[in-house]
């Protein structure tokens, strides 16, 4: 899988995080979607922290494994 560390500015994105995350902090990953890739990074690294860009066929392909 192809995934790529993200240089360009993300600002506009919309992020969400797991309704199995809770409220309390925690582990997480927070995920966004643009037309033509799937954007991930750490929740408790929201300012600074890296973000990966992911293909959204390979974002699918993945999400579908991780169902199985």
């Amino acid at each position: 899988m192809s995934v790529d560390q993200v240089s360009e500015n993300v600002d506009g994105l919309r992020w969400s995080k797991s309704s199995y995350s809770g409220s309390g902090g925690g582990d997480c990953v927070e995920v966004a979607a643009s037309l033509d890739a799937v954007y991930v990074r750490d929740s408790k690294a929201v300012d600074g922290g890296p973000i990966l860009r992911v293909g959204r066929g390979k974002w699918v392909a993945f999400v579908a494994l991780a169902v199985e």
